[in-house]
């Protein structure tokens, strides 16, 4: 099964088993990681999911779509890896994925 990786902003770090086809903030919700919550329950209208990508895996990502965009733009400290963890599907060329959490989403 493929893994994704959580790093808190104060360094503690998370290996998770990810299933294809859930998204990882599923994943990270089903595990605990602190500070993901996706209080919209992964529709994309909330920036609790709010995640910075290891410039490694950016571009194996797809690209952001407009409503993703706009909820980035109420993220803490949003980044040019900022992404919504509900918008990344978990495929196997994700496997070992880094996903970094912001230092305070709320």
């Amino acid at each position: 099964m493929p893994k994704a990786i959580y790093i808190e902003a104060n360094g503690g770090q998370y290996e998770v088993d990810v299933e294809v086809g859930q998204s990882l903030m599923e994943a990270a919700t089903e595990n605990m990681i602190d500070g993901i919550i996706g209080e919209c329950g992964g529709v994309c209208s909330c920036a609790t999911c709010h995640v910075y990508v290891d410039p490694a895996w950016v571009d194996k990502l797809a690209p952001v779509g407009d409503m993703e965009e706009s909820m980035l733009d109420m993220a803490n400290d949003p980044q040019d890896n900022s992404r919504l963890s509900c918008q990344i599907e978990m495929t196997d060329e994700l496997d070992g994925i880094i996903l970094r959490l912001p230092a305070s989403q709320f």
